[in-house]
């Protein structure tokens, strides 16, 4: 299935995805939200754009984009992901977006990543910045996921897509973060399990 991508610049705000509380899930299967961030420049809280996809019951729920304007105006992978200063300039903050991000992580079990240091880090630095608790869910990585699963080398996200069929627009946040979701979902249908205490 080829993704619907808004056209760059058009990601904004909508109502998030709610997961039901735990002690509602009747299923084995987990409930998650995969994330991707992009980047503005090597500032680990230059976050200007992320990606969610939640998962629950062995399907994709919810797929949404938000760009976000960093701290500063300056962009060294705008080659990379095609988001530019004007894109964000009047977007809201990592700060103002946080309320609607933490409805997408409440009541999941964790946070999916491919290359999830990466995601976590940026993540951690730009709640810190702000002052905000950063959630405490524990972090898959789909990178390991995949070379424990499938043994795919090298594991970058096109990668990974192409081996199991995944669409993918690449460093368009939300595509990032559905492939992600999707590997998880792939890896549950192999037998993989989230590991619970």
């Amino acid at each position: 299935m080829r993704l619907a991508l808004q056209p760059r610049g058009s990601m904004g705000l909508a109502t998030a995805y709610r997961f039901p509380p735990k002690s509602d899930l009747n299923t084995p299967m987990s409930t998650f939200v995969a994330i991707d961030f992009e980047t503005a420049n090597r500032s680990w809280n230059s976050a200007c754009a992320i990606g969610l996809a939640a998962g629950q019951s062995g399907r994709i729920v919810g797929v949404k984009s938000f760009l976000i304007r960093p701290p500063t105006p300056q962009f060294e992978f705008s080659r990379i992901h095609g988001i530019r200063w004007s894109d964000v300039c009047d977007k809201p903050t990592f700060a103002g977006l946080w309320p609607m991000l933490l409805d997408w992580i409440d009541n999941t079990e964790f946070v999916a990543a491919h290359n999830a240091r990466f995601d976590r880090k940026v993540l951690e630095e730009c709640c810190a910045m702000h002052q905000f608790a950063p959630p405490r869910h524990p972090f898959i990585c789909t990178v390991e996921l995949a070379r424990a699963t499938w043994g795919i080398y090298p594991t970058t996200l096109p990668d990974v897509c192409r081996h199991l069929g995944i669409s993918l627009h690449h460093h368009e946040p939300g595509s990032d973060a559905e492939a992600c979701a999707r590997i998880v979902l792939a890896a549950e249908a192999e037998g993989w399990e989230f590991p619970r205490s």
